[in-house]
């Protein structure tokens, strides 16, 4: 009879994993809630409503190689000998990161909206994902290559004395407003932001984060953006606390103030 027990089959358990693209459909966004509720649905499908243990939310941008609440999901699956399961595999197919990193963590994983797919699955997407990577960086080099041979040829489109890609009349749509105006428009929307990202800075330096380096990191780790939606580095933070404090003081921070939109 010890011998059936400790053979017998252990109860099914397992970790999600959420992800959207932009801190606009963040942590209270409708890309989450929409995800956790087919993981829930799924979980009471199958049996399984109190055995989730533990929800992995990532906000990222496209671009971004480095997924810290993925990596975090993996590990933990694999320590628990958990399942992973994700709300819908076709909004993640063409994701070579996500792809990649599943194929080779070799953990068990469940995709709400294609319950059969398997390791094979995965394979197959992750391959195809990284030809269709290449092949649209290809189209993007070659279209540039012809736009700027054409530019250098003829000049731009109504303006054949401009030979180089990019905007013939710069920045002299902001003239008409005054070049005061513009400055003042850019430091305004700056501050804002500033004072937008100040509650997470704060959250982090409370949790012990006390250089900008691993200010930087505590950011990314939370999912926080930079303004320009990239990831934090040492010089964004510290830029983003040399806007809050001129902020506090009183004082002008008018510097690259467009850089740091």
């Amino acid at each position: 009879m010890a011998r059936d027990n400790h053979f017998a089959r252990k109860p099914q358990r397992y970790i999600a994993y959420l992800r959207v693209s932009r801190e606009s459909q963040g942590l209270h966004g409708l890309g989450i809630e929409a995800q956790r509720r087919s993981v829930r649905e799924y979980l009471a499908r199958v049996g399984a409503t109190d055995a989730l243990l533990a929800e992995y939310v990532e906000v990222e941008s496209g671009k971004r190689d480095t997924r810290p609440e993925l990596l975090r999901s993996f590990a933990h699956a694999r320590n628990a000998r958990a399942t992973l399961v994700i709300a819908k595999l076709d909004r993640l197919s063409r994701d070579v990161h996500f792809l990649t990193g599943l194929e080779r963590a070799g953990i068990e994983f469940i995709a709400c909206d294609l319950p059969n797919a398997n390791r094979l699955t995965i394979t197959i997407l992750a391959a195809v994902a990284e030809h269709e990577r290449d092949m649209t960086a290809e189209r993007t080099k070659a279209a540039l290559a012809v736009a700027r041979d054409r530019v250098a040829r003829v000049g731009q489109r109504g303006h054949p004395e401009v030979r180089r890609l990019g905007n013939p009349n710069g920045a002299a749509h902001l003239k008409k407003y005054g070049n005061q105006a513009a400055v003042a428009a850019l430091k305004s929307k700056a501050d804002a932001t500033a004072l937008r990202l100040r509650d997470s800075l704060q959250a982090v330096v409370d949790a012990g984060a006390k250089s900008a380096r691993s200010i930087a990191a505590g950011l990314n780790d939370r999912g926080v953006l930079t303004p320009r939606g990239a990831l934090w580095d040492s010089k964004a933070v510290i830029n983003l606390r040399r806007r809050l404090r001129s902020l506090e003081d009183g004082t002008t921070h008018t510097r690259d103030s467009a850089s740091h939109l």
